[in-house]
């Protein structure tokens, strides 16, 4: 199965938003409490692509409200970028997890579900039409980018790409806090950072 059959017959960001609350693409709609789309101005310049929802997002469903988001909103302070004028969105628009206790894990998605959803954010792009596009973590690359792109080799650099005039990727925020004491937290909150100082200044460049 593929979202593509859920889509609506006139896209608008509204449409979408409405016609994604019942996608049935995949399996991961059954024990996720919603699905969680992508939120911003359709004039955004600068569109963000996670992963997929974690826990607080899921509940929620708004992308980037957990402890993930608040280290994208610093970031983006520090660079310039209101998130306000951003559009935010993930590559998957469903929670996968695994419950331990009365916790529910994150799950990577698979393969099959990122496909699967792929027709949800190719629609968002076609509506945003972003001047730069910050592709987060390896589920968003391999959605967008394919397969053999390595976000570890060749995270902050401008990519040549017809998903928009101005494209990087580096890791998803959530890889911050994955660090185990404060120096290393630190570090990748400097790298993520500078990753997106690249896409802010090739922005400010246009």
């Amino acid at each position: 199965m593929s979202a593509a059959e859920f889509l609506p017959a006139r896209e608008s960001l509204k449409a979408l938003r409405e016609a994604d609350a019942d996608c049935r693409g995949c399996d991961l709609y059954e024990d996720a409490t919603q699905t969680v789309f992508g939120e911003g101005r359709k004039s955004a310049r600068v569109m963000l692509v996670g992963e997929t929802p974690g826990d607080r997002e899921d509940l929620a469903g708004h992308p980037f409200v957990g402890p993930a988001g608040r280290e994208l909103d610093k970031a983006l302070e520090r660079v310039g970028i209101d998130r306000r004028d951003a559009y935010v969105t993930n590559a998957v628009k469903h929670f996968r997890f695994e419950e331990r206790g009365k916790r529910r894990i994150h799950q990577r998605p698979e393969t099959r579900h990122i496909n699967a959803c792929r027709a949800w954010l190719e629609a968002e792009l076609r509506q945003v039409r972003p001047e730069a596009l910050v592709v987060m973590g390896a589920v968003a690359a391999k959605s967008l980018l394919g397969n053999a792109f390595r976000v570890t080799q060749q995270r902050g650099e401008l990519i040549d790409s017809d998903l928009a005039p101005i494209v990087v990727a580096t890791i998803h925020p959530s890889a911050i806090l994955r660090e185990r004491d404060d120096e290393g937290r630190m570090l990748q909150r400097e790298a993520f950072t500078s990753d997106l100082q690249v896409a802010a200044d090739a922005l400010r460049a246009r």
